[in-house]
């Protein structure tokens, strides 16, 4: 059955050193009871690793630290470790200093620690992530208030997504909220999670891999393929985690490949090498 992408069919499979792998919807389903691996990404991790393939796992997860959503996937069995992982907060945190800014918090409380370093009083803009339960509409109405009081409102987005896969279904995302305040305060978010370019841009770099020599392989057709794609990679909609088959109608965003998930990816792409 691996062969099934084989001969001219796995074209897009060719020349490739790097793999970025989103995470949640990729290698398992996050849930309440931490979740569940989806069936054979623990050995697909391990094969690519074994095959000498440079490897990022590029997530938008912000609800937990970098450590701790780390040790959530080894206990799962992955081979993962923090060095590997590109996410949106450490991103956030650069800018943050590079700006001299001091951030008003909307984030999950296990976010929290991830900011430590930065300066909080005061606040002249305002951070925003999957914050889940704390999306109040207290909190979200603070936030509001910081940013409608600047002259020229910051609006920073860990993400842009709209919902993802939890074991017990789908769930909002970063993304409506984002749209709340970007709505309400007539400001412009800037998203440092996907699909922003230079998210993409500093996992190629970790890598020290070119853009055509990437693949990225993930469950969001916008944030995950379209967001790689336009920044000259390959990607591919894996068939898992909140893929809809009204995804492959998209109108403007065409995988280079769709795979039913991460184990057959992998096939195909170690035939290639």
């Amino acid at each position: 059955a691996a062969r099934r992408g084989g001969g001219e069919m796995a074209a897009w499979a060719r020349a490739v050193r790097g793999l970025l792998l989103d995470v949640s919807g990729v290698l398992y389903d996050s849930g309440g009871d931490g979740g569940v691996p989806i069936a054979g990404s623990v050995e697909a991790v391990r094969r690519i690793k074994a095959s000498g393939l440079k490897l990022r796992f590029c997530t938008n997860e912000t609800q937990a630290t970098r450590e701790k959503f780390v040790k959530k996937l080894q206990g799962m069995g992955f081979d993962i470790s923090v060095t590997e992982v590109t996410a949106p907060a450490p991103a956030a945190c650069r800018i943050l200093k590079e700006r001299g800014l001091r951030p008003h918090l909307l984030v999950h409380n296990a976010l929290v620690p991830e900011f430590a370093e930065i300066d909080k009083a005061n606040p002249n803009c305002v951070v925003i992530g999957d914050a889940a339960e704390n999306f109040t509409y207290a909190n979200l109405n603070e936030a509001f208030r910081v940013l409608i009081g600047m002259e020229k409102p910051v609006l920073i987005s860990l993400g842009r997504g709209r919902y993802y896969k939890e074991t017990d279904g789908l769930k909002l995302d970063v993304g409506a909220y984002m749209k709340a305040l970007e709505y309400a305060c007539d400001v412009q978010a800037e998203v440092v999670g996907k699909p922003a370019k230079m998210f993409f841009e500093s996992a190629l770099a970790e890598m020290g891999v070119p853009p055509q020599e990437a693949i990225m392989i993930g469950d969001d057709i916008v944030n995950d393929v379209g967001g790689a794609q336009r920044c000259g990679m390959r990607a591919l909609q894996v068939r898992t985690g909140k893929y809809r088959p009204c995804d492959e109608n998209h109108p403007h965003v065409k995988p280079d490949a769709y795979v039913n998930n991460l184990a057959e990816a992998v096939d195909i792409i170690l035939q290639q090498l």
